[in-house]
């Protein structure tokens, strides 16, 4: 269950939690990457947290600003109705953990990489893409791509787009494939089996 651009998924890290926004002026979709991009750099580029340190903290950041229902839900799409509502729950934590994870252990990689804001589109359902191109480092010039849904009021990210390759639909093809074999059961197995060898 490995995504062929796993290799870009250091880059993904970058993505983090904003800090110092005011609570009564929530920011727009451009002002939470720029926010989270700052906050998520700092914490690599801090020298005194050890690497299980700076890994943690990706997990949280990945926490706080992905939207992980809505993914869950467009990852498995069609397929989101073949669970039931506990393997549903299910789904969505397991998911969680396994992508906040995957960030955290490519940590490694990072090589004091700035990220540049490129661009701004509207999509459809009020989504909005932030266009970013990573400078510097093992992935200069790589293009990625952040679409981010309003909720309450809240832009939270739901997909993140590396090279014109969306994780979403990454793992959707993935995951349609191992529920043909074995339907629900074997893709929580699979998944918790990944999440359990990423822990040790």
């Amino acid at each position: 269950m490995q995504a062929p651009f796993a290799s870009c998924l250091a880059a993904l890290a970058l993505l983090g939690l904003g800090a110092g926004a005011r609570a009564a002026e929530k920011p727009g979709p451009r002002g939470v990457i720029e926010e989270t991009v700052s906050a998520a750099l700092a914490v690599l580029k801090d020298a005194k947290l050890s690497k299980q340190e700076r890994r943690s903290r990706v997990q949280e950041i990945a926490y706080a600003r992905f939207d992980f229902g809505t993914m869950s839900r467009l990852v498995l799409a069609r397929n989101w109705n073949l669970f039931s509502e506990a393997q549903q729950g299910e789904f969505e934590r397991e998911f969680k953990t396994f992508l906040a994870r995957s960030y955290g252990s490519r940590l490694d990689a990072y090589n004091e990489q700035e990220v540049e804001i490129v661009g701004e589109q509207a999509e459809p359902r009020g989504d909005v893409t932030i266009r970013t191109r990573i400078q510097g480092g093992d992935f200069e010039g790589v293009a990625m791509d952040y679409r981010l849904r309003s909720r309450g009021g809240e832009w939270r990210v739901i997909d993140v787009v590396i090279e014109g390759i969306s994780l979403v639909s990454n793992y959707r093809d993935q995951f349609k494939e191992i529920l043909s074999r074995g339907g629900p059961d074997q893709l929580l197995r699979e998944l918790r089996e990944k999440n359990a060898a990423q822990e040790t």
